[in-house]
């Protein structure tokens, strides 16, 4: 179903070569799926929608990731009908759709609430996670590319928007809402515990920190550089920091048209830049390397609105090999869609999506 083509050079070799901005015998690749695709996918390949890695194996993906479980108490309240996230107290409800479905925000805790309570707002203890258990998953990734983080560490938009709407917190954020950015730290300096933990109880294993920020809409920026200077910049460069004390990349994930930012993210030592929908203002495959190129890895630029969704696998194909003859000359470049595959995609179109940067490897 997937044709690998094996050489001599292993994944890890292989992405750190690609953040060297040295040249490989196939660009890395990544995968991320929603669960409803996923389990289509998955059943397609012939292996176990339950066990992710069995996908990433048969993909021969390069990247290996995985939270620690966390083993606190439930700290916040029960909302009877609706899912709450055990981390970070957001709430979600299932919405079925003709494709599968999605968990949709449902409740918002923080909206409207007192400036005490926004504050205090439950943060879990670092301590509260199970790092005997992350050290002995991460004897299990072999010769894979290992990463520490998600689009979620670092975040200060979207995590605290899931609390208290989008709009509340960009109010908040531009005004610097002393009780919002006191909840905001708190947060943050659980997640940098989380990861200085994972760090030492992997010995050294992980290679890439992943952090997030969505920045950008379809067609411009979503806050000024001035506020993203004031108040994000100065936060995440604590994560940074930390990865370098560590000797790891930093990659960022961010959505929309948030190429505006880069210049300040190269100045921060953050190396790469995750997602790169390339529908976006400035965020094309041309526009990246021209203005990136062997500044920044490149980690996805695979959209998931185009070919991927409404195109026939030829399609996908000329779609890859388009943006591989563009930013593979780089050797810088990471091929990945640019969001999580979607439940109205159809199965053959992501075959053709990895099948096309394999065969462009040989």
């Amino acid at each position: 179903m997937i044709k690998i083509f094996k050489t001599e050079t292993t994944s890890r070799e292989r992405v750190l070569k690609t953040f060297r901005f040295e040249r490989t015998d196939r660009v890395p690749i990544n995968y991320f799926a929603n669960p409803t695709i996923h389990a289509r996918f998955a059943k397609a390949l012939g292996v176990d929608p339950n066990d992710y890695d069995q996908t990433l194996d048969a993909l021969d993906v390069d990247f290996r990731g995985r939270d620690p479980k966390y083993t606190g108490p439930f700290l916040y309240e029960d909302a009877p009908g609706l899912n709450c996230n055990r981390i970070y107290g957001y709430y979600t409800r299932w919405i079925e759709n003709e494709s599968g479905g999605y968990e949709d925000y449902a409740r918002f805790p923080l909206s409207g609430a007192d400036p005490d309570v926004i504050a205090n707002y439950p943060v879990p203890d670092p301590d509260d996670f199970d790092y005997a258990g992350y050290a002995d998953w991460i004897k299990t990734a072999g010769d894979r590319s290992v990463y520490v983080g998600s689009a979620g560490y670092g975040d200060i938009i979207n995590l605290t928007g899931t609390l208290m709407g989008t709009e509340n917190v960009l109010v908040n954020l531009l005004t610097e809402d002393e009780a919002t950015l006191a909840y905001v730290d708190r947060r943050l300096g659980m997640q940098l515990g989380v990861l200085e933990r994972m760090l030492e109880a992997g010995n050294g294993r992980a290679d890439v920190m992943w952090l997030g920020e969505d920045l950008g809409t379809q067609i411009a920026p979503m806050i000024s550089l001035d506020l993203y200077r004031r108040v994000l910049r100065p936060r995440q460069q604590k994560f940074v920091d930390l990865a370098k004390a560590y000797g790891l990349y930093v990659m960022i994930h961010g959505c929309g048209s948030s190429s505006w930012v880069f210049e300040d993210y190269i100045e921060m030592g953050i190396n790469g830049v995750d997602t790169l929908q390339p529908e976006a203002v400035n965020m094309s495959p041309e526009y990246l390397k021209k203005h990136f190129g062997g500044r920044l890895s490149l980690h996805g630029c695979i959209s998931t609105t185009g070919a991927l969704f409404s195109g026939t696998p030829d399609d996908v194909a000329a779609d890859v090999n388009r943006t591989l003859d563009i930013l593979s000359d780089t050797n810088g470049y990471m091929c990945s869609p640019a969001h999580n595959l979607q439940d109205n995609m159809p199965v053959e179109n992501i075959i053709a999506l990895y099948n096309t940067v394999h065969a462009r490897g040989r």
